[in-house]
């Protein structure tokens, strides 16, 4: 949305983006910090006009680091129990 470019929650390249109107090109990384998340997009492809919804699913891929319900998996602490 506008508004999360405009607060500088969304970064292209690890580059912060300062108007929503930013062009994007295949192979860019699409970074959006959100409150809960953060979501990381890989542009695959650029639609020649606005699409509905579904269509646009088809331009990104996702790769955040999210389970199935869109959130982070809970932190652990990496020598609780393990060995070196």
């Amino acid at each position: 949305s506008a508004a999360l470019v405009v607060a500088g929650h969304v970064r292209i390249d690890r580059l912060k983006i300062q108007k929503p109107a930013h062009p994007v090109q295949p192979g860019q990384h699409v970074t959006v910090s959100l409150p809960s998340r953060v979501r990381v997009l890989e542009v695959i492809a650029i639609a020649e006009r606005r699409g509905p919804a579904v269509a646009a699913r088809h331009l990104y891929r996702d790769l955040s680091m999210s389970g199935p319900d869109g959130r982070l998996p809970e932190k652990t602490d990496a020598t609780a129990g393990g060995t070196c």
